[in-house]
């Protein structure tokens, strides 16, 4: 899942070298968050959050497909 998630990222993203993708794995659920240079966060929330909602959708959607369940949080500083 976060190597799904970082390479959808960097593809939106002017800064890849920037994003940090943080893996916490729990008893039922991974978490998932993301960094990113403070002038990318935009392109990764997008209007009214539809890019965000949809990297979450396509992560959840790889995850569930292998019958685990994850969270996808981005991070501002």
């Amino acid at each position: 899942m976060k190597d799904l998630l970082e390479l959808l990222t960097k593809a939106l993203v002017d800064n890849p070298e920037e994003v940090v993708i943080k893996e916490t794995v729990g008893e039922s659920i991974i978490i998932l968050e993301i960094k990113v240079g403070q002038e990318d966060i935009g392109k990764v929330i997008g209007k009214e959050g539809r890019i965000a909602n949809a990297i979450r959708t396509v992560v959840k959607a790889a995850a569930a497909k292998q019958g685990k369940k994850v969270t996808v949080e981005i991070i501002t500083k």
